[in-house]
């Protein structure tokens, strides 16, 4: 019992470490946050930047995430389903390591969208698969569930499972961004972002692997 409440306790962990992540990665959006506050020359700018970028973000993982919740397969091939989830988070990782060029679409959304900006943005860049691996495990079924049991079980539960996990890792996103567009904006300014912006691309990418092969491995060993 202990090793389950350990196994759920680390899933749910990675879930808002992810979230902390991506919101520490510019590429999620917290620059334009502090751009709308400065370009409006009103610190209320930043807060109604956030949250477009939270709706959107919250959109693109649930996007990703709801479909495996309705999936009654999952019920008699939840291993193999986490292990080729995993798969597909790896050959994410792999492909933005080869292919560093950002999407030329996110260029041409004007920035006043910005949920539909942010939207796209995690989408193109794998934020969502990154939570399935972490998803399947938390929504992993139990031995003793069989039959309609499981099935019911998986198409109640998992569904608020899916809204839960996208709105806290959306949640530490949010955190994590506002606290750095905050610092930025009030004390460091647009000069020291400019002169320290750093890329986390290869850093994306690695990460997209090693949860893939977390997944794989918490499949393989039964949580």
């Amino acid at each position: 019992m202990f090793g389950d409440l350990n196994t759920m306790a680390a899933l749910w962990g990675a879930v808002i470490f992810s979230g902390l992540y991506h919101g520490l990665n510019p590429g999620m959006g917290w620059p334009l946050a502090v751009s709308a506050a400065l370009m409006e020359r009103k610190p209320s700018a930043m807060p109604k930047a956030l949250a477009m970028l939270a709706f959107g973000h919250f959109l693109a993982m649930i996007g990703i995430l709801l479909p495996f919740s309705l999936m009654i397969v999952l019920v008699a091939w939840e291993a193999q389903i986490r292990i080729g989830a995993g798969v597909v988070v790896i050959a994410m990782g792999v492909y933005l390591l080869i292919n560093r060029r950002h999407p030329k679409i996110l260029a041409r959304v004007h920035p006043a969208r910005l949920a539909l900006w942010s939207f796209l943005a995690a989408t193109a860049h794998g934020a969502g698969l990154m939570l399935v691996p972490i998803y399947l495990g938390i929504c992993g079924i139990g031995a003793e569930e069989t039959g309609h049991l499981a099935a019911q079980a998986l198409m109640s539960s998992n569904v608020l499972t899916a809204f839960a996990v996208a709105a806290v890792h959306t949640f530490s996103m949010t955190v994590a961004g506002g606290a750095i567009a905050v610092i930025i904006y009030r004390w460091l300014g647009l000069k020291f972002l400019s002169r320290t912006w750093f890329n986390l691309d290869i850093v994306w990418a690695l990460s997209l692997i090693a949860v893939g092969a977390f997944g794989i491995a918490s499949a393989y060993l039964g949580h």
